[in-house]
C-alpha cells in the first residue's frame, strides 16, 4: 500500500472515531497505534512511550500552563469591569459609541488571557447588560463580542500560538511578536465595520448620556494601567532577551496575582479555582498534544508527509493557490474540531508542504491562528457562539448570523496578510534582530 493510500485509511479511521464520540487524544493515539502496527515494522508500544514522554518533557511547553493560569487568575478578578469603565469615556465620539468597548476591551483582555472563549465570556459578562440597558442594538452587540473575543488567541501571549510554535518547532517569541500587527489590523477592521454600520443605521445607536471632563476621563483610565504594565513587561523581557517565553510566563503569573490582589479579587477561593481551571485546561491540551505526537511519529514512519509534499510539488501550485486550498481545509476542519486539535492534527502533514512552497513558518502560524479564529464563529463547534448562546438564551444560529459581517472582516484580514506578508514578519525580524545586536 502506498503512503497516500495508507494516509486515506488512517484519515477515514480517525473520522469514524471522532464521529463516534471518542476523545480526541484517544482517537489520535488509537489511529497511530493502528498505523504503526499494520503499515510499518516499527513497534507501536515503544513509539507510544517515546511520543508521550517527549511531547510532555519540554521546557518550551512549560509556558503553556503558566499562560493559561495567568488568564484564569485575571478571569476571576474585576479587570473586565475596570476596563469597561476606563475605555467607555473615550469612545463616545465615535459612530457606534460604546460598542467599540466590546472590540477594544476584548483586544486588551485578550493580551493577558490567551483564550478566545475566556475573553468573550469575560467582556460579555460586563458589556452585554450595560449595552442592553442603554438601548444598543442586540444583534450587532452579539456579533461584535463573538468576533472580538477571538482576539484573545491572535494578540500574544496566546495559548494557540504556543501550541503551534511547539508543533512546528519555531520560536515562540517570534510568533508572539508576529501577532501584534495583524491583531491591530483586525481590531481596526472590526471597529471600522461598526463605524460604517452606525453611520448607515443612526437610529440604532442611542445618544450619549453624559459628557465627562478631561480630568474625569483620565481618572477613570487609571483602571487600565495595571493591565497595560503587565502586557508591556511580559513582551519586553522576551524581546530584549532577559527571559525566555517560559520564564516570561512565570513573570506573567506573578503579575496577574499582583493585579488580582490590587483589585481586591484575590482570595483563597479564587486562587484555588484559577489553579484548578488552569490544571484542567492544560491537562486537556497536553493530552491532545501527546496523542498528536504519537500520530505524527506514525505518519512520519509511513512516509505520508514526504509523499504529500512531493505530490504538491508536482502540481507546482502558486503560493496563493496553496494558501487558498489550506484556508478552505482549515475552515472545514473548524466545523468539527477545536483550534488546538486542528493545529496538532495537521502540522506534521502541512508543514512540509508549506516549506516546499517557500512560505515562512512564522507567517503561516499567524495564518493558522486567523483560521482558528474563524473556526470560533463557525457552527456547529464555534465556542464563542456557545458562550453567547449560554449567556443570552439566544439560538446559536442567531448569534452566528449576527457575527457574519465580522467573519468577512477576518477573511479580509487574511487576504491583506497574504498580499502583504511583511505585515506579519516585519516586527519579529526588526525586534529580534535589534535585541541580538
Amino acid at each position: 500500500m502506498s503512503p497516500l493510500e495508507a494516509g486515506l485509511v488512517l484519515f477515514g479511521l480517525l473520522l469514524v472515531l471522532l464521529i463516534g464520540g471518542v476523545w480526541i487524544a484517544i482517537a489520535l493515539a488509537a489511529v497511530a497505534w493502528f498505523g504503526l502496527h499494520f503499515f510499518t515494522t516499527t513497534p507501536p508500544d515503544v513509539n507510544l512511550f517515546q511520543s508521550f514522554w517527549g511531547s510532555s518533557a519540554s521546557w518550551t511547553l512549560a509556558a503553556l500552563p503558566l499562560f493559561v493560569w495567568m488568564g484564569e487568575i485575571l478571569f476571576r478578578t474585576k479587570l473586565s469591569e475596570e476596563m469597561f469603565e476606563g475605555l467607555a469615556p473615550w469612545l463616545g465620539w465615535l459612530p457606534g459609541r460604546l460598542m467599540h468597548v466590546n472590540i477594544l476591551g476584548c483586544a486588551i483582555f485578550g493580551t493577558v488571557s490567551g483564550s478566545s472563549a475566556a475573553t468573550c465570556a469575560t467582556i460579555s459578562k460586563v458589556a452585554l447588560p450595560e449595552l442592553k440597558r442603554r438601548g444598543y442594538d442586540e444583534k450587532t452587540c452579539l456579533g461584535s463580542l463573538a468576533a472580538a473575543g477571538t482576539l484573545g488567541i491572535l494578540l500574544p501571549p496566546s495559548i494557540i500560538m504556543v501550541v503551534y510554535a511547539v508543533a512546528a518547532e519555531v520560536s515562540i517569541i517570534k510568533v508572539f511578536l508576529a501577532g501584534f500587527i495583524p491583531g491591530f489590523i483586525l481590531t481596526a477592521l472590526f471597529s471600522g465595520y461598526i463605524i460604517v454600520w452606525a453611520l448607515l443605521n443612526p437610529e440604532k445607536t442611542p445618544r450619549e448620556d453624559s459628557k465627562l471632563s478631561l480630568k474625569e476621563k483620565i481618572y477613570k483610565t487609571r483602571n487600565l494601567i495595571p493591565c497595560t504594565i503587565l502586557i508591556v513587561f511580559v513582551v519586553w523581557v522576551m524581546v530584549i532577551g532577559w527571559a525566555t517565553a517560559t520564564e516570561a510566563a512565570a513573570y506573567s503569573v506573578l503579575g496577574a496575582l499582583a493585579i488580582a490582589w490590587w483589585s481586591g479579587g484575590l482570595s483563597r477561593e479564587t486562587f484555588w479555582m484559577s489553579l484548578m481551571g488552569a490544571t484542567r485546561l492544560s491537562c486537556m491540551i497536553m493530552f491532545i498534544l501527546a496523542g498528536a505526537s504519537f500520530l505524527a511519529s506514525c505518519v512520519a514512519f509511513t512516509g505520508i508527509p514526504q509523499a504529500l509534499a512531493e505530490w504538491v510539488a508536482s502540481l507546482n501550485p502558486s503560493r496563493y493557490m496553496l494558501i487558498t486550498v489550506l484556508a478552505a481545509i482549515y475552515i472545514l476542519l473548524g466545523t468539527a474540531l477545536d483550534g488546538v486539535s486542528m493545529i496538532v492534527l495537521t502540522t506534521s502533514i502541512v508543514i512540509p508542504m508549506v516549506e516546499k512552497a517557500g512560505i515562512d513558518l512564522v507567517w503561516f502560524g499567524i495564518f493558522i491562528v486567523l483560521l482558528v479564529e474563524i473556526a470560533e464563529l463557525t457552527p456547529p463547534l464555534g465556542f464563542n457562539i456557545f458562550v453567547l448562546q449560554t449567556m443570552t438564551g439566544r439560538d446559536s444560529n442567531y448569534v452566528a448570523l449576527a457575527s457574519m459581517p465580522f467573519f468577512f472582516m477576518m477573511v479580509l484580514c487574511i487576504v491583506l496578510l497574504a498580499i502583504f506578508p511583511d505585515l506579519v514578519t516585519w516586527l519579529p525580524d526588526v525586534l529580534i534582530g535589534t535585541a541580538k545586536k
